[in-house]
């Protein structure tokens, strides 16, 4: 089984700038590449004073064009080593612990952040679902402004948070969405986008789930309210669980996450867990997929 790399394997395989440019250059056009204007192979070489590369006819490619690398004035080693520390992780990694990794301000730490949060969820991807899929809606975040009693209490609660809403497959991958509410008007259109139809589908007893069949699935309810949790091969443990292990990467890493921010966040949690029986290709999938 391969293993995960080191820090000592980053910096011996990246140990400035120019060798992370290069591969930069390599992954994203190839060894022997062909010059669009006057078509010789493999005569690019690296200019001095710019992060590009010329042909002998004076065409330049620069290689982070279109990478969330472009127009920063951070070093293309600490980017790498940023993207680095997120795969080693098993929860991610705040800007305050980026910043002094780095040795960067906190606002381009947390920048870095961001850009390589949003890369991820590209390099993840949105795979249609299909075989046996478990929905299911949570809420994170947030406080209550008073402990009210029943559903009104509980509903209020719910409001000061951010809703989520998950589809995973079993034995495969998880996709998540931030949604305005958890109604039937929400849920049932992202279903028909991401899970391909004559699935089976595992709920909860939530009323929105009821229209599932007349949309083209199979569906099977588990009444958590009557304390059951699984009924045959019906249940929602899975994305229970995933759950739990989202809320407890927010409070014992990030703290706190906006609404505002926390797609960014899913989208990393969803790269970790869909890389999660190989992990030791995190880095290079994130390398690989400019």
């Amino acid at each position: 089984m391969a293993k995960m790399p080191t820090m000592q394997d980053f910096f011996k395989n990246f140990p400035d700038d120019d060798t992370c440019l290069e591969h930069l250059f390599k992954t994203r056009f190839g060894v022997d590449v062909a010059c669009d204007r006057c078509g010789e192979v493999g005569k690019f070489r690296r200019l001095r004073k710019v992060p590009a590369y010329t042909c002998n006819c004076g065409q330049h490619i620069h290689p982070m064009a279109g990478t969330p690398f472009a127009k920063s004035r951070t070093s293309l080693q600490k980017w790498f080593y940023a993207m680095y520390l997120f795969t080693a992780s098993r929860h991610g990694v705040p800007a305050k612990e980026l910043q002094r990794q780095l040795g960067v301000t906190y606002k381009t730490a947390w920048r870095i952040g961001h850009e390589l949060r949003k890369y991820m969820a590209t390099v993840d991807g949105d795979p249609p679902l299909s075989g046996h899929v478990e929905v299911d809606e949570t809420y994170v975040g947030g406080k209550p402004r008073f402990r009210g009693k029943g559903n009104v209490g509980k509903q209020h609660y719910r409001n000061r948070k951010t809703a989520i809403f998950g589809m995973v497959e079993r034995n495969g991958d998880i996709i998540t969405r931030v949604v305005p509410n958890a109604q039937r008007n929400t849920l049932i259109p992202i279903i028909a986008d991401n899970v391909e139809q004559d699935s089976m589908i595992s709920t909860d007893e939530w009323h929105p789930y009821k229209a599932l069949p007349a949309a083209g699935y199979g569906h099977q309810i588990v009444k958590h309210r009557a304390g059951e949790y699984v009924r045959g091969t019906a249940h929602t443990n899975t994305l229970d669980g995933l759950w739990s292990q989202l809320k407890r990467a927010i409070r014992g890493t990030h703290v706190h996450i906006s609404g505002k921010h926390m797609a960014k966040y899913l989208g990393e949690f969803e790269f970790r867990y869909n890389l999660r029986k190989s992990p030791e290709l995190m880095f290079d999938r994130l390398l690989a997929g400019f």
